[in-house]
């Protein structure tokens, strides 16, 4: 046996041994052709590469210690749990004791509508109990509950809501809550090592560990909101239901993104996570917190990726990276400051910017009324322009939040009566009982009018239909206008288009 281990023994020391040979020998080539040319050396393989000597002070993988960012991360990441109250009807079941006991209705009872139950996470950014989540751990749910790492329980208030970067703000009560500190997701490094920490499966303060996979990634989703924010951090460390609305911090516990989804056929982690930088979070929930609603500014141009061309448009293209001009928007602030269709983006505030990705996320960090100084390559040719950034109205006023929705329509409503539904043979609705100046009266909307959809929406209270009108509002969209259908006075169906624009 011994003699075996010492043969093994041996091999090993072998092996090590003509490493060490091999990279001497690669070291002395590359001293000895440098002196040829100060760009390019003979790697011992056949091969002309640039010099590049290792990082030497570079930490090994194996010696990076997790546990302290780990430990204080734990703390400041939340259990939330949503619940929504099914308002349909739960239908019916049989019941043979009421069939053969019962009377009137021959054993067929009405099952009770169950409340839907959901699970995410969260992380607490200010010690007075503010908490950042994904918007949709909490998209128009009816009760939210928060549980902390010490099994403290605290009903929570929706602050806003942003499904543009799906990210929320909510806020529990009380002080010297633990937070996790805002690091700089700018600075992350592709193959950086990051913590996801969150609550999958129910399994409350899991923590996992992965590297930076991608920065910028675009990750599409479909649907038809072209102002959608597409710039993910993506990392490999695993995220499973539940996960979403947590944290994914750095080594230094420093919170650099907002994990929210994963792309997976089976609906569990299959390699790859995505967050929301905290670059961009952090802007919004400030945002939330302070207006109520987003205030996102942009430059009023299309977009495409340099790599994504026709050949015509490549033709005046002289550089590999970039952020395309293909055309502008109505009222352009980007075209007004002097850049042109063809031009391509390369930097924003010196920020390199290397994809449409990359230049939604510079841009979303401003508010309307921000200057910025835009870099582009025309032709060739680098030119820089200074552009004041402007609302998707083409203004630089600030969007209002939801408390001015009401005073944005001008009227005021009332839930429909039992006696009302019946008479009109409709199930749901909303009756207009009052027109003041604004966008009600401004579509030709008059008192009496009952409100049955919004946009193929069910309207069934007031709350349905400002709900519907803040998403638009603040939704990024170019166009905003809310279609209403309902029943006119007269007893006729009429569509009415509410211009929301100031």
């Amino acid at each position: 046996m011994k003699k075996v281990w010492k043969n093994v023994l041996g091999v090993v020391c072998v092996a090590a041994i003509s490493a060490s040979a091999a990279i001497g020998t690669s070291m002395y080539l590359m001293n000895k052709k440098q002196m040829d040319s100060p760009y390019s050396v003979d790697a011992g393989y056949g091969f002309k590469q640039p010099v590049r000597l290792t990082n030497y002070n570079t930490v090994a993988a194996e010696h990076i210690d997790f546990t302290t960012a780990a430990e204080s991360a734990v703390h400041a990441v939340v259990h939330i749990k949503s619940v929504t109250q099914n308002r349909g009807g739960g239908g019916q079941y049989f019941d043979p004791y009421e069939f053969f006991f019962g009377f009137g209705n021959r054993g067929y009872q009405q099952r009770q509508p169950q409340p839907r139950v959901g699970f995410g996470s969260g992380v607490i950014i200010s010690t007075d109990g503010y908490i950042i989540t994904n918007n949709h751990v909490v998209d128009e749910v009816d009760e939210i509950e928060v549980t902390l790492n010490d099994s403290r329980n605290f009903p929570a208030k929706l602050i806003g809501t942003d499904p543009v970067t799906d990210i929320a703000l909510l806020k529990i009560e009380g002080k010297d809550f633990p937070t996790i500190p805002f690091g700089d997701s700018d600075k992350l490094k592709v193959g950086e090592w990051v913590l996801a920490v969150g609550n999958p499966f129910n399994l409350r303060s899991t923590v996992t560990a992965g590297i930076v996979s991608a920065k910028s990634r675009n990750v599409f989703m479909g649907g038809d909101n072209k102002s959608k924010i597409d710039s993910y951090i993506q990392t490999d460390a695993a995220v499973n239901p539940g996960n979403s609305g947590g944290a994914l911090v750095n080594t230094k516990g420093e919170l650099v993104g907002i994990n929210t989804m994963i792309l997976s056929e089976t609906g569990n982690f299959a390699g790859y996570s995505f967050a929301v930088p905290i670059s961009i979070a952090g802007k919004v929930v400030a945002d939330l917190k302070q207006y109520g609603t987003i205030q996102r500014a942009v430059l009023g141009v299309l977009i495409k990726d340099v790599g994504n061309l026709s050949d015509e448009e490549k033709k005046d293209v002289k550089v590999l990276e970039g952020a395309y001009v293909s055309d502008f928007s109505q009222r352009s602030s980007g075209k007004e400051a002097g850049i042109e269709t063809g031009d391509v983006i390369t930097n924003v505030n010196d920020v390199k910017i290397k994809s449409v990705s990359a230049l939604q996320e510079q841009i979303n960090r401003f508010r309307p009324g921000d200057k910025v100084k835009i870099t582009v390559d025309r032709k060739g040719t680098v030119k820089t322009f200074n552009v004041e950034l402007r609302n998707m109205q083409g203004n630089t006023d600030l969007v209002k939040n939801r408390n001015d929705v009401a005073e944005l329509l001008g009227a005021a409503y009332k839930e429909l009566t039992a006696k009302q539904k019946q008479q009109l043979g409709i199930s749901y609705g909303i009756e207009v009982v009052a027109v003041y100046n604004g966008k009600i009266k401004d579509a030709g909307i008059t008192k009496g009018f009952i409100i049955m959809l919004a946009d193929d929406q069910k309207i069934s209270t007031p709350d349905d239909l400002e709900k519907i009108v803040e998403r638009i509002i603040k939704g990024g969209k170019e166009e905003q206008v809310v279609v209403l259908k309902g029943i006119n006075p007269n007893g006729r169906t009429k569509y009415y288009a509410v211009d929301l624009a100031e």
